[in-house]
């Protein structure tokens, strides 16, 4: 029987990376210092040369270098920040745990990256209503590309807010010139398997230029500890990076940048194949894509609904991210203030995430094309 198209494929990845892989995770067995080892800092250094920033935080995971971010702004009851209706839950719960109110943009139809336009005017507002204080903006770089950071920054600046990068997906894209990591006061990242620079467990890092916010993000991450390990200054959090994960990680930086080429290549022949049967991705100008999800759109549900079925039977696996805008989860309904985002509700109906990574064979990706090819 002839296999599955893989969606994900970490065994071919760990192949390619083997002998280094057992070298870097021997040396952490020899030595012993699974929390804040000697690689930790190496990774730390890397990620921070990679993107540009003056400082990297590694952190257990992207959620929690999203709580950090904000605890170290000290956002909490009577804040609001503002983020994109369309993506994953962390962004939205990390401001509810510390007792702020998320306020829920809608996308832009094509990039799905948050509409600027929508931004102001749900600013706008909030400070209408005098209910709640508008103190950060969160662009999430959905997918693999980067939100409009000019645009987000510059309404920052005239509202007295913050900008938090959340860059989850997208470690590794550019815009303008410029790596994703720099362009926000901080950025997020995530290390979940899946991501393009994923480890073998959950994992993150916060970047900044700003020495206050990286000596604040290595304070919280580790129970708010000051000069020495039992002097405790400020209420923080357990969210250090363990040895092994930051081990992993510096053995995969060592193909990353041949894997963000190679999923461009995959990306291309999608776009070439499948340009004239499904609307594909729009990228957005003056940018470079991590390609962590390849997401076409449909004509409506029942299109969708179609291709998917015809897609597994073709042995194409498929994901739908995300099949519910944010503000129609059941969490966030006390919160939300009832706006309609009629962009996200839709592509919420449309959207089908088809495979991409850097072990696509050329007959995997053949095959993917000539699936949906068939079921339009």
């Amino acid at each position: 029987m002839t296999q599955n198209v893989p969606f994900l494929d970490l065994k071919a990845q760990q192949a390619r990376i083997a002998a280094d892989l057992r070298r870097r995770l021997d040396a952490v067995l020899a030595h012993c210092q699974f929390v804040l080892g000697p690689e930790v800092a190496e990774l730390e250094r890397e990620l921070a040369e990679f993107c540009g920033a003056k400082h990297c935080v590694s952190v257990s995971s992207g959620t929690d270098a999203l709580q950090i971010a904000m605890m170290a702004e000290g956002i909490g009851p009577g804040d609001a920040v503002f983020l994109p209706a369309f993506t994953y839950t962390a962004t939205a719960e990390v401001p509810l745990v510390l007792g702020a109110v998320p306020v829920f943009v809608d996308v832009d139809p094509r990039t799905f990256q948050i509409d600027p336009a929508h931004l102001q005017a749900r600013i706008d507002a909030v400070r209408k209503a005098g209910k709640l204080r508008p103190r950060m903006i969160v662009g999430v770089d959905l997918f693999g590309q980067p939100a409009d950071w000019a645009a987000l920054a510059a309404i920052a600046r005239r509202e007295g807010m913050i900008t938090l990068d959340d860059c989850a997906q997208s470690f590794g894209a550019a815009l303008g010139g410029r790596m994703l990591g720099v362009l926000a006061d901080a950025t997020a990242t995530s290390f979940y398997p899946s991501k393009p620079l994923g480890a073998y467990g959950d994992g993150g890092a916060l970047f900044t230029d700003s020495d206050e916010r990286a000596a604040l993000f290595r304070s919280l991450r580790t129970h708010g500890e000051g000069t020495t390990r039992y002097e405790v200054i400020r209420t923080g959090m357990n969210g250090r990076l363990d040895t092994m994960q930051a081990a992993v990680l510096l053995s995969k930086m060592t193909v990353f940048r041949e894997e963000l080429e190679i999923r461009e290549r995959v990306a291309r022949a999608y776009d070439q194949r499948l340009g004239n049967a499904v609307t594909i991705p729009a990228r957005v100008p003056g940018s470079t894509h991590a390609w962590a999800i390849y997401a076409i759109l449909l004509p409506d549900a029942a299109a969708r609904t179609r291709m998917q079925e015809g897609l597994k039977a073709a042995g194409v696996p498929t994901v739908i991210y995300y099949p519910k805008p944010l503000h129609h989860q059941p969490a966030y309904a006390k919160s939300h203030d009832g706006a309609a985002l009629p962009v996200s509700e839709d592509l919420a109906t449309r959207i089908l995430a088809l495979p991409i990574h850097p072990d696509l064979s050329e007959a995997d990706i053949d095959r993917v094309c000539t699936a949906v090819l068939a079921n339009v």
